[in-house]
């Protein structure tokens, strides 16, 4: 009951506030929800174009339930890729592309990737309006066979501008984990 009382004398205060007002009452501000990310696809193109490979991390049912579906193709030795990132919810109808929205608010994403396959190297090739980078785009470059695993983690509010976190390095970005995504690679001739 005090709740409810609580509530309407609330509202009083604001109807009067609002009322009294002779500028346009502000419109308020809805904070960012978090999306819902379903898909992660990873594409990368050879240099010579004989190549596209698609790593694709789909998890449909959210976290705890059945376990996400990877698609992990073989990357080849000696070879530079140029790569692309897409972020889907897939649960809408048509799909969400999740990519546009980090595209429109890239000053407050930055993806990393970090790996244990040896001498595997990936550059950012995407910059937001600070001259940061996003990492929707980047490359890749493999050298001899080697195996591992990549971890391609967006982060929603980093701190740019940290030491390190220009290069890639997780160490000192702060921020949100919108998603994070573990791909066993294998670098073959």
């Amino acid at each position: 009951m005090k709740k409810v009382i609580r509530n309407a004398s609330l509202v009083l205060v604001l109807g009067s506030f609002i009322a009294c007002s002779d500028s346009e009452p502000d419109i308020p501000v809805i904070p960012n929800e978090e999306e819902l990310i379903t898909t992660l696809k990873w594409q990368l193109v050879s240099l010579d174009a004989m190549d596209t490979l698609n790593f694709i991390f789909r998890d449909l049912d959210g976290d705890g339930g059945a376990d996400p579906t990877l698609v992990t193709p073989d990357l080849k030795a000696n070879t530079s890729y140029t790569a692309e990132l897409q972020l889907l919810n897939e649960l809408e109808n048509p799909f969400e592309d999740i990519t546009i929205e980090v595209l429109e608010e890239a000053e407050q994403h930055q993806f990393f990737f970090e790996s244990t396959v040896a001498d595997l190297s990936v550059s950012y090739a995407d910059l937001d309006i600070n001259s940061k980078p996003i990492g929707i785009l980047s490359t890749v470059q493999t050298a001899d066979t080697a195996s591992g695993v990549t971890i391609i983690t967006l982060r929603h509010l980093p701190d740019k501008f940290a030491a390190g976190v220009s290069d890639g390095s997780l160490a000192n970005a702060g921020g949100e984990t919108d998603i994070s995504v573990s791909f066993t690679m294998n670098v073959k001739p």
